[in-house]
Protein backbone atom coordinates (compact mmCIF):
# COMPACT_ATOMS: atom_id res chain seq x y z
CA UNK A 1 0.00 0.00 0.00
CA UNK A 2 1.83 3.45 -1.09
CA UNK A 3 0.25 5.72 1.35
CA UNK A 4 0.49 9.68 2.00
CA UNK A 5 -0.20 8.53 5.82
CA UNK A 6 1.56 5.91 6.57
CA UNK A 7 0.20 5.74 10.32
CA UNK A 8 -2.78 5.90 9.40
CA UNK A 9 -2.16 2.71 6.47
CA UNK A 10 -0.40 1.09 9.17
CA UNK A 11 -3.35 0.73 11.64
CA UNK A 12 -5.42 -0.76 8.28
CA UNK A 13 -2.45 -3.17 7.64
CA UNK A 14 -3.40 -4.50 10.80
CA UNK A 15 -6.56 -4.36 10.45
CA UNK A 16 -6.61 -6.34 7.33
CA UNK A 17 -4.16 -9.31 8.53
CA UNK A 18 -6.91 -9.58 11.27
CA UNK A 19 -9.57 -10.76 9.05
CA UNK A 20 -6.99 -12.34 6.95
CA UNK A 21 -4.37 -14.16 8.86
CA UNK A 22 -1.30 -14.56 7.16
CA UNK A 23 -1.58 -11.37 4.59
CA UNK A 24 2.02 -9.71 3.91
CA UNK A 25 0.85 -6.10 4.10
CA UNK A 26 3.26 -3.64 3.55
CA UNK A 27 3.16 0.24 3.95
CA UNK A 28 4.82 2.86 2.04
CA UNK A 29 5.05 6.54 2.28
CA UNK A 30 3.95 8.12 -0.95
CA UNK A 31 2.55 11.65 -1.43
CA UNK A 32 1.55 12.15 -4.89
CA UNK A 33 1.77 15.64 -5.00
CA UNK A 34 5.06 15.43 -4.53
CA UNK A 35 7.32 14.24 -7.09
CA UNK A 36 10.19 13.67 -4.84
CA UNK A 37 7.57 11.82 -3.14
CA UNK A 38 6.93 9.48 -5.75
CA UNK A 39 10.38 8.86 -6.73
CA UNK A 40 11.02 7.84 -3.23
CA UNK A 41 8.27 5.57 -2.96
CA UNK A 42 8.91 3.91 -6.44
CA UNK A 43 12.45 3.24 -5.52
CA UNK A 44 11.50 1.62 -2.15
CA UNK A 45 9.15 -0.74 -3.83
CA UNK A 46 11.38 -1.33 -6.48
CA UNK A 47 14.22 -2.28 -3.53
CA UNK A 48 11.63 -4.47 -1.78
CA UNK A 49 9.25 -6.21 -5.26
CA UNK A 50 10.73 -8.12 -7.83
CA UNK A 51 7.76 -8.66 -9.63
CA UNK A 52 4.17 -6.27 -9.40
CA UNK A 53 1.09 -8.61 -10.58
CA UNK A 54 -1.87 -5.86 -10.10
CA UNK A 55 -0.95 -1.81 -10.23
CA UNK A 56 -3.97 -0.26 -9.17
CA UNK A 57 -3.92 3.55 -9.32
CA UNK A 58 -6.99 5.38 -7.14
CA UNK A 59 -5.56 7.37 -4.95
CA UNK A 60 -7.73 10.24 -5.19
CA UNK A 61 -8.46 13.90 -3.47
CA UNK A 62 -11.53 16.62 -4.13
CA UNK A 63 -9.69 19.88 -3.36
CA UNK A 64 -12.49 22.47 -2.91
CA UNK A 65 -10.15 25.49 -2.33
CA UNK A 66 -8.07 26.65 -5.61
CA UNK A 67 -4.66 25.04 -4.63
CA UNK A 68 -1.58 24.23 -6.51
CA UNK A 69 1.17 21.21 -5.56
CA UNK A 70 4.83 22.54 -4.66
CA UNK A 71 5.45 22.62 -8.39
CA UNK A 72 2.67 24.81 -9.24
CA UNK A 73 0.40 22.27 -10.77
CA UNK A 74 -3.59 22.76 -10.09
CA UNK A 75 -3.49 20.63 -7.19
CA UNK A 76 -6.47 17.86 -8.38
CA UNK A 77 -4.65 17.38 -11.63
CA UNK A 78 -1.40 16.90 -9.58
CA UNK A 79 -2.45 14.17 -7.56
CA UNK A 80 -5.19 12.50 -9.30
CA UNK A 81 -3.03 12.37 -12.78
CA UNK A 82 0.49 13.31 -12.61
CA UNK A 83 1.44 11.30 -9.47
CA UNK A 84 -0.15 8.57 -10.79
CA UNK A 85 1.58 8.88 -14.37
CA UNK A 86 4.91 9.30 -12.80
CA UNK A 87 4.40 6.05 -10.57
CA UNK A 88 2.81 3.77 -13.37
CA UNK A 89 6.55 4.90 -15.50
CA UNK A 90 8.88 4.06 -12.86
CA UNK A 91 7.08 0.57 -12.03
CA UNK A 92 6.15 -0.11 -15.57
CA UNK A 93 9.51 -2.31 -15.95
CA UNK A 94 8.48 -4.69 -12.64
CA UNK A 95 5.33 -5.77 -13.67
CA UNK A 96 4.88 -9.21 -14.59
CA UNK A 97 3.63 -11.07 -17.36
CA UNK A 98 -0.28 -10.95 -17.57
CA UNK A 99 0.25 -8.14 -15.15
CA UNK A 100 -2.88 -5.34 -14.61
CA UNK A 101 -2.91 -1.72 -14.70
CA UNK A 102 -6.20 -0.50 -13.23
CA UNK A 103 -6.53 3.16 -12.95
CA UNK A 104 -9.84 4.01 -10.43
CA UNK A 105 -11.36 7.25 -12.98
CA UNK A 106 -14.63 8.63 -12.67
CA UNK A 107 -18.02 9.73 -14.39
CA UNK A 108 -17.11 12.76 -13.69
CA UNK A 109 -14.89 12.77 -17.15
CA UNK A 110 -17.91 12.94 -19.52
CA UNK A 111 -17.96 16.66 -17.96
CA UNK A 112 -13.93 17.70 -18.32
CA UNK A 113 -12.18 19.06 -20.39
CA UNK A 114 -8.36 19.63 -21.02
CA UNK A 115 -5.96 22.52 -21.68
CA UNK A 116 -2.89 21.44 -21.42
CA UNK A 117 -1.18 25.28 -21.77
CA UNK A 118 -3.87 26.14 -18.18
CA UNK A 119 -2.93 23.29 -15.97
CA UNK A 120 0.23 24.54 -14.77
CA UNK A 121 -0.50 28.40 -15.24
CA UNK A 122 -1.02 30.04 -11.91
CA UNK A 123 -2.61 32.89 -13.46
CA UNK A 124 -5.80 29.85 -14.00
CA UNK A 125 -8.92 30.37 -11.94
CA UNK A 126 -9.56 27.65 -10.75
CA UNK A 127 -13.45 26.47 -10.64
CA UNK A 128 -12.66 22.58 -8.29
CA UNK A 129 -15.91 20.78 -9.89
CA UNK A 130 -14.03 21.38 -13.73
CA UNK A 131 -10.83 20.84 -12.09
CA UNK A 132 -11.77 17.43 -10.59
CA UNK A 133 -13.30 16.85 -13.97
CA UNK A 134 -10.07 17.48 -15.68
CA UNK A 135 -8.25 15.48 -13.56
CA UNK A 136 -10.53 12.61 -13.91
CA UNK A 137 -10.59 13.07 -17.92
CA UNK A 138 -6.88 12.93 -17.58
CA UNK A 139 -6.84 9.72 -16.19
CA UNK A 140 -9.31 7.82 -18.83
CA UNK A 141 -6.67 9.47 -21.60
CA UNK A 142 -3.39 8.10 -19.55
CA UNK A 143 -5.20 5.08 -19.25
CA UNK A 144 -6.03 4.59 -23.14
CA UNK A 145 -2.55 5.80 -24.02
CA UNK A 146 -0.77 3.30 -21.78
CA UNK A 147 -2.78 0.40 -23.03
CA UNK A 148 -1.44 1.62 -26.81
CA UNK A 149 2.38 1.64 -25.31
CA UNK A 150 1.90 -2.11 -23.70
CA UNK A 151 -0.02 -3.53 -27.13
CA UNK A 152 2.00 -6.49 -27.73
CA UNK A 153 2.59 -7.40 -24.59
CA UNK A 154 0.91 -9.53 -21.97
CA UNK A 155 0.72 -6.11 -19.84
CA UNK A 156 -2.79 -5.17 -19.68
CA UNK A 157 -4.42 -1.21 -18.97
CA UNK A 158 -7.99 -0.50 -17.78
CA UNK A 159 -9.96 2.21 -16.22
CA UNK A 160 -13.12 2.64 -14.36
CA UNK A 161 -15.78 4.30 -13.05
CA UNK A 162 -16.50 2.75 -9.27
CA UNK A 163 -20.04 4.46 -8.70
CA UNK A 164 -20.92 7.67 -6.58
CA UNK A 165 -19.07 6.52 -2.98
CA UNK A 166 -19.82 7.69 0.28
CA UNK A 167 -16.05 8.45 1.51
CA UNK A 168 -14.40 11.11 2.32
CA UNK A 169 -13.20 11.67 -0.99
CA UNK A 170 -16.47 14.02 -1.29
CA UNK A 171 -17.27 16.80 0.74
CA UNK A 172 -20.19 16.18 3.57
CA UNK A 173 -22.64 18.75 1.81
CA UNK A 174 -22.02 17.69 -1.86
CA UNK A 175 -22.33 13.79 -0.24
CA UNK A 176 -26.13 15.29 0.57
CA UNK A 177 -26.65 16.75 -2.41
CA UNK A 178 -25.63 13.58 -4.31
CA UNK A 179 -27.95 11.37 -2.04
CA UNK A 180 -31.12 13.47 -2.67
CA UNK A 181 -30.44 13.41 -6.84
CA UNK A 182 -29.29 10.02 -7.15
CA UNK A 183 -30.42 8.05 -4.69
CA UNK A 184 -28.47 5.31 -2.81
CA UNK A 185 -24.65 5.97 -2.79
CA UNK A 186 -22.17 3.18 -2.33
CA UNK A 187 -20.52 1.84 0.24
CA UNK A 188 -16.46 1.42 0.41
CA UNK A 189 -17.03 -1.68 -0.09
CA UNK A 190 -19.07 -1.65 -2.75
CA UNK A 191 -17.38 1.18 -4.25
CA UNK A 192 -14.43 -1.43 -4.50
CA UNK A 193 -16.40 -4.25 -6.54
CA UNK A 194 -15.33 -3.07 -10.35
CA UNK A 195 -11.71 -2.47 -9.07
CA UNK A 196 -11.88 -6.31 -7.42
CA UNK A 197 -13.05 -7.31 -10.82
CA UNK A 198 -10.43 -5.95 -12.81
CA UNK A 199 -7.94 -7.33 -10.87
CA UNK A 200 -9.27 -10.64 -9.86
CA UNK A 201 -11.77 -11.83 -12.69
CA UNK A 202 -9.77 -14.37 -15.09
CA UNK A 203 -12.41 -12.63 -17.75
CA UNK A 204 -10.53 -9.95 -17.69
CA UNK A 205 -6.85 -11.04 -18.37
CA UNK A 206 -6.76 -10.15 -22.09
CA UNK A 207 -8.66 -6.75 -21.64
CA UNK A 208 -7.24 -3.60 -22.05
CA UNK A 209 -7.78 -0.09 -23.18
CA UNK A 210 -11.54 -0.05 -21.88
CA UNK A 211 -13.53 2.24 -19.64
CA UNK A 212 -15.80 0.17 -17.43
CA UNK A 213 -19.10 1.04 -15.02
CA UNK A 214 -19.83 0.20 -11.75
CA UNK A 215 -20.73 -2.93 -12.74
CA UNK A 216 -17.60 -4.32 -14.21
CA UNK A 217 -19.67 -3.44 -17.90
CA UNK A 218 -17.27 -2.04 -20.50
CA UNK A 219 -18.63 0.91 -21.68
CA UNK A 220 -17.69 4.02 -24.21
CA UNK A 221 -15.74 7.03 -22.76
CA UNK A 222 -16.36 10.31 -23.60
CA UNK A 223 -15.40 11.46 -26.93
CA UNK A 224 -12.67 13.71 -26.03
CA UNK A 225 -10.69 10.61 -23.72
CA UNK A 226 -11.16 8.65 -27.13
CA UNK A 227 -8.86 11.57 -29.06
CA UNK A 228 -5.67 9.93 -29.35
CA UNK A 229 -3.78 13.02 -30.55
CA UNK A 230 -5.23 14.61 -26.88
CA UNK A 231 -3.89 11.10 -25.45
CA UNK A 232 -0.35 11.80 -26.87
CA UNK A 233 -0.28 15.21 -25.95
CA UNK A 234 -0.85 14.47 -22.63
CA UNK A 235 1.58 11.61 -22.77
CA UNK A 236 3.96 14.26 -24.06
CA UNK A 237 3.50 16.79 -21.49
CA UNK A 238 3.22 14.54 -18.00
CA UNK A 239 6.74 13.14 -19.38
CA UNK A 240 7.85 16.78 -19.36
CA UNK A 241 6.70 17.79 -16.17
CA UNK A 242 7.74 15.06 -14.29
CA UNK A 243 11.51 15.15 -16.41
CA UNK A 244 11.33 10.80 -16.50
CA UNK A 245 13.45 9.35 -19.38
CA UNK A 246 10.76 7.16 -21.10
CA UNK A 247 9.45 8.06 -24.38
Amino acid sequence: MLCRNVSLAREIAVDIRTQVPGAAVDAIHCDLASLDSVRQAAATACGRYACIDRLILNAGMAATSRSRSASGMDLNFAVNHLGHYLLTELLRERMAAHGRIITVASLAHFRGRLDLDAVADPRERIRPTASYARSKLANVLHSFALARRLAGSTVTANCLHPGIVATHLLPGWVRMILRVVRGQMFDAARGARTTLQLALSPDMERSSGQYFDENAAPQAASKIACDVALQDALWERSLAWTRTDRT
